[in-house]
């Protein structure tokens, strides 16, 4: 079953002229070819909100309609070759005149492109990364010209409106389609849009209204930025002719690996090794860590890949108070190039040495 006129402009069959006006406009706004270029779907639906609109605000039209199901009773059906699209609307001016303004500048301005944005990559030591850093960055970025304000024109007044489309950038044309003559809109392909003629040309940016320029930007990295991790730079793109907006510097952020920690997430791992005879015996250790020196008290018979715990040593927390922690595993190192005397020692070490104190191997030991 077709959808009815009324469901096609979402308004009920009591809706008044206004009601169905404003529904309208609504419809003809969101669906309109110029705001959805190659859309074949909003487009159909803009043939039906404008088949619609024919009808309903045709007084005559409306209540043929509404007795007989179609606009002309002699037909059975919607007569196609009757249709006029916008035609009536547009010799009498009135709500056409609006439809139009609201597509060419005065009831609905045209979005101005947003500026594009600048990618950039950049490599932090791990150091800098733990610590934060400021650095100088120099990108070539378009600005707009400021010797002619972004017109193109010389001194920023050599040009006149254009008369294609008398300043509105956008020109009107019509088509015959299914559904009748459709009036429509687009770009004024005379003067690019841009509503103006130029008389002579900017000599700073050659008429293009932007110019290109090296920029030097000081970015604040902050402290527990990890690798991958990507920084935006708001307002720091490229700019154009047609605003003094810019977009934004999208940073991409890679860390070198440290020759001693690894991190995950917030918290840092190490393998420490020591002496075997800090592990029989204990010993309190100091360690390296990136804040400075940490003692690691090291338990009488600790075991080879036992892990320690160090809080707060880990790093930063990216915009938050707090650090993470930093995980110390423990590899117990032997000596190479054992002198004569050294292995006497160690041979006598063992022979005193209980089998049951060895906890792991003292079940395998005769």
């Amino acid at each position: 079953m077709a959808k009815s006129y009324y469901d096609i402009l979402g308004v009920s069959k009591n809706a008044t002229e206004n009601e169905i006006k404003s529904a309208y406009r609504k419809l003809a706004k969101k669906y309109h070819p110029d705001l959805n270029p190659g859309d074949k779907q909003a487009a159909e639906k803009f043939k039906e909100v404008n088949e619609a609109y024919e009808i309903l605000s045709d007084p005559q039209k409306r209540a043929n309609y509404d007795r007989f199901g179609t606009a002309d009773p002699g037909m059975g059906g919607f007569d196609f070759g009757n249709f006029g699209g916008f035609s009536t609307g547009f010799s009498g001016g009135g709500f056409f005149e609006d439809i139009i303004n609201m597509f060419t500048g005065d009831s609905f301005e045209r979005p101005k492109r947003r500026p594009s944005d600048i990618s950039i990559s950049i490599t932090l030591t791990f150091e800098e990364a733990f610590f934060g850093v400021s650095k100088d960055i120099t990108i070539p970025r378009a600005e707009r010209c400021e010797d002619c304000r972004g017109t193109g024109a010389k001194n920023g007044s050599e040009y006149i409106t254009c008369p294609e489309c008398n300043g509105s950038g956008r020109v009107q044309f019509a088509q015959n389609t299914l559904f009748g003559r459709m009036v429509n809109t687009r770009t004024c392909a005379s003067c690019s849009g841009t509503g103006r003629k130029i008389k002579q040309t900017c000599p700073e940016c050659r008429g293009k209204g932007a110019v290109k320029k090296n920029r030097t930007i000081k970015i604040n990295i902050p402290a527990g930025i990890d690798n991958g991790q990507i920084m935006t730079v708001q307002g720091e793109g490229n700019g154009s002719a047609d605003t003094a907006q810019r977009g934004n510097l999208i940073i991409s952020v890679n860390v070198l690996p440290h020759k001693l920690f690894t991190r995950k997430g917030y918290d840092l791992y190490a393998d420490i090794p020591i002496a075997f005879t800090q592990a029989i015996l204990g010993d309190k250790i100091k360690i390296k860590t990136l804040k400075g020196d940490v003692t690691l008290a090291v338990p009488e018979g600790t075991q080879t890949n036992t892990v320690f715990k160090i809080r707060g040593e880990g790093m930063k927390m990216l915009r938050r108070e707090g650090y993470g922690d930093l995980y110390l595993k423990v590899i117990v190192e032997l000596p190479k190039n054992l002198k004569g005397d050294q292995k006497e020692l160690i041979k006598n070490l063992h022979k005193s040495i209980s089998n049951n104190q060895y906890e792991k191997a003292k079940d395998y030991l005769s």
